[in-house]
């Protein structure tokens, strides 16, 4: 018996905990299966779903009750207007990356065909955004991971963002010798190996190694700092993402690289999201 567009998404509402959340959920995921605009589903309620759809929603609910985040059920994010491709290799974009995007494109403003790295780039989210907002930017990529930077690739490719080279490596190791940057970016691993975040909120279903920066939660965002002096062009800006309660860490892991005009910046929450240093000189 089929049963009506209307009426799948109130049991669907129901399958993933009610209220607003799980409504929005099963909207979307019943969209992207129809191909259809949310707007669709609430202007044609009484359509009816075909037994074929119905089972693969039924399956795509089941996998978002267990807590896999819908960018994964999708296979997509919407990142600074762009549609990238996210699959378990990759960290699911999140709004408050985009902080990073706003200082570098700041920081960049007045400086012409300027050169830009994007560390641990995952999807490659960071950088990618940066690469479509400056044509003139010549922008890196590196990820250890060779199936998250077949990702960032893909993305790369899809937007047609030919100003882009992607190497697999860890951190600075895979890039050209004597090759600096005007910038550079990470949004590395920051949570410590015993953070109860990581069993909730869908952080188990995302890659640990792209959550975890070790004991402290502080490992991967010392090695980004450390190499950044011998990567900077003279005057040339790092910016990290980390923990909100991260911030006086950073500062001090900066100054220990020697960077210097430090600041922390606020995500629009109010939370202290992203650290920015200089090299002197």
């Amino acid at each position: 018996m089929q049963t009506t567009l209307a009426a799948a998404l109130e049991t669907a509402a129901v399958t993933l905990g009610g209220g607003d959340g799980g409504r929005v959920d099963a909207e979307i995921l019943l969209a992207h299966l129809l191909d259809w605009p949310r707007s669709r589903l609430l202007a044609y309620p009484e359509a009816p779903l075909d037994a074929a759809t119905a089972g693969r929603f039924a399956s795509l609910l089941g996998q978002r009750a267990a807590g896999v985040p819908v960018a994964y059920l999708l296979g997509a994010r919407e990142f600074w207007s762009m549609t990238l491709r996210v699959t378990p290799d990759v960290l699911v974009p999140r709004p408050e990356s985009e902080l990073l995007v706003d200082l570098l494109l700041a920081e960049l403003r007045d400086r012409p065909g300027p050169t830009v790295l994007d560390l641990g780039t995952g999807s490659g989210a960071i950088g990618l955004a940066v690469a479509r907002e400056r044509s003139d930017a010549a922008v890196w990529l590196t990820d250890a991971c060779a199936a998250a930077a077949a990702v960032a690739r893909d993305n790369a490719a899809a937007h047609r963002l030919g100003n882009v080279t992607l190497r697999i490596g860890s951190w600075y190791e895979p890039l050209p010798a004597g090759l600096a940057f005007d910038a550079i970016a990470s949004n590395p691993p920051y949570l410590a190996a015993a953070d109860p975040h990581l069993a909730s909120g869908g952080l188990d279903h995302e890659p640990r190694a792209a959550l975890v920066g070790g004991d402290t939660g502080l490992e991967a965002l010392a090695a980004v700092a450390g190499g950044a002096p011998g990567r900077l062009r003279t005057g040339g800006l790092l910016v990290v993402e980390h923990g909100c309660t991260q911030g006086p860490a950073v500062r001090d892991l900066f100054a220990a690289a020697g960077l210097v005009a430090v600041a922390t910046h606020r995500d629009l929450a109010g939370h202290e999201r992203a650290t920015a240093g200089r090299r002197p000189g």
